[in-house]
């Protein structure tokens, strides 16, 4: 019986090649689960699609590296929907489940939280860009999906090149939903802010910033990242946009960016699987595996 199951997926559970965006992965893992074992917890390692492994068998399972789930939203669904029935998740399939589809967004913003002026286009609907463009006066937008990871299916559009993306943009409404939102210019010229918030508390936090010509701020698209230390104003924005989850957060990374009127707001909410850079503050993992000691 294991007291913990750090959930990654098949590219990470025992890699044969390991380069240096696998050895950060492997860096994180590693980190938490000494952190773990460090309050007497029996650990280990699993990919969540693994077929041999009986989920009963542990007291919970926490989201780690699961990067591939975004690739396989349906198997992963019903995996879950079996799982939660054998074992306890961190954090839990309610809030995984809610911030799943950014629909979640809407959600914060009417409880006050500023996020970039944004038009949900539901499944289904004919997309219009020309139209959109037009009735929202911007330059520029980004449109995303709903359930998204990794910038799947993420355009920067703006009112001469929008175009070419209509007809693969429109075949994707008839399957999923999407975001359609101002692009905030910060995101190029200072980057994203991430704020690591464990047990409802800052706990530290980084900049990433986009390569030349890219706004995507992920490395895995060339993306730097930085560390950076989190204003007052900042942290508070962060843990408000956790204390106003419709469930307990154990441990959520809270991503935002300047909007075009300076003023912070909610990028993503982070609450399934975010990396959370413990190799840059490894007492946060401490805090975590205290967090988890605590449910046990």
């Amino acid at each position: 019986m294991y007291d913990v199951v750090i959930l990654t997926d098949y590219r990470y559970e025992n890699p044969k090649k390991i380069n240096w965006y696998t050895q950060q992965v492997l860096t994180e893992d590693k980190i938490l689960k000494k952190s773990l074992q460090k309050k007497g917890l029996k650990v280990c390692k699993k990919n969540w699609n693994t077929k041999d492994f009986d989920w009963a068998k542990t007291k919970y399972a926490i989201f780690r590296s699961t990067w591939d789930y975004f690739d396989r939203f349906n198997e992963f669904f019903k995996w879950l929907d079996r799982t939660k029935e054998k074992t306890k998740f961190i954090n839990s399939s309610d809030i995984i489940l809610w911030n799943i589809d950014k629909h979640y967004l809407n959600d914060l913003q009417k409880q006050g939280i500023n996020i970039a002026p944004t038009i949900f286009i539901e499944k289904g609907n004919k997309l219009k860009i020309g139209d959109l463009f037009k009735e929202t006066k911007w330059e520029e937008a980004v449109i995303k999906p709903a359930i998204s990871g990794a910038a799947r299916h993420t355009y920067r559009l703006n009112k001469n090149n929008y175009n070419k993306y209509n007809d693969v943009l429109n075949e994707l409404i008839l399957e999923e939903s999407f975001l359609f939102q101002e692009f905030l210019n910060n995101i190029t010229t200072d980057g994203e802010i991430s704020m690591m918030i464990i047990g409802g508390k800052y706990t530290h936090a980084v900049k990433k910033r986009a390569k030349h010509g890219d706004f995507r701020v992920q490395d895995d698209h060339g993306g730097t990242v930085e560390t950076y230390s989190a204003s007052k104003h900042e942290i508070l924005f962060a843990e408000k946009c956790i204390k106003l989850c419709p469930n307990k957060v154990v441990y959520a990374r809270v991503d935002v960016i300047y909007d075009n009127n300076n003023k912070i707001s909610l990028s993503e909410l982070e609450l399934i699987e975010p990396e959370l850079w413990f190799r840059n503050n490894e007492e946060s993992a401490d805090l975590l595996a205290e967090e988890i000691f605590n449910l046990i």
